[in-house]
């Protein structure tokens, strides 16, 4: 695995953490694709996401509807969110050319709310389209590891 690529998926990965992390959503938006898919499943042995149930489902015109409403404040997912720390490890590379990256990683994210805090643990799943020196995401699939328990309002953008 080229070395370089590595630290670019990395470092890319790490400046979306943060955008998140700071709420900064509609700097979040312009690292999409027009037609890359936002998806956070509940059945995580299931791949067909388009014909179940899941917890983000999101094209370029539902991202846009999700960022107006947490910079509104009007949405009941956003009282009182103290904020976010998101933590990413274990990155590997499966796929790497001129057109397509794809890795994986781990993702932590502490939240805290009305005076607690919660953790959310997943994996990440990204397909980054090479733009230059950056990427841009075709597609990001959150699979968290308790996606079936009850998951109270998630306040945020995993």
């Amino acid at each position: 695995m080229n070395n370089e690529i590595y630290v670019k998926v990395a470092a890319f990965i790490d400046f979306e953490n943060d955008l998140l992390d700071a709420q900064q959503y509609d700097e979040w938006l312009t690292l999409w694709q027009p037609e890359g898919m936002y998806i956070v499943p509940i059945d995580l042995e299931n791949d067909d996401y388009v014909n179940q149930l899941n917890y983000a489902y999101d094209n370029a015109a539902m991202r846009r509807m999700r960022v107006a409403r947490l910079s509104s404040g009007e949405s009941i997912s956003v009282e009182a969110n103290g904020g976010t720390i998101r933590l990413t490890s274990r990155l590997r590379i499966f796929e790497a050319d001129n057109d397509m990256v794809k890795a994986r990683c781990a993702l932590l994210i502490n939240e805290s709310r009305l005076g607690n805090n919660q953790q959310f643990v997943g994996n990440v799943e990204y397909q980054l389209v090479p733009n230059e020196e950056t990427f841009t995401i075709q597609q990001k699939i959150v699979k968290l590891i308790n996606a079936e328990d009850y998951l109270r309002a998630i306040s945020y953008i995993l």
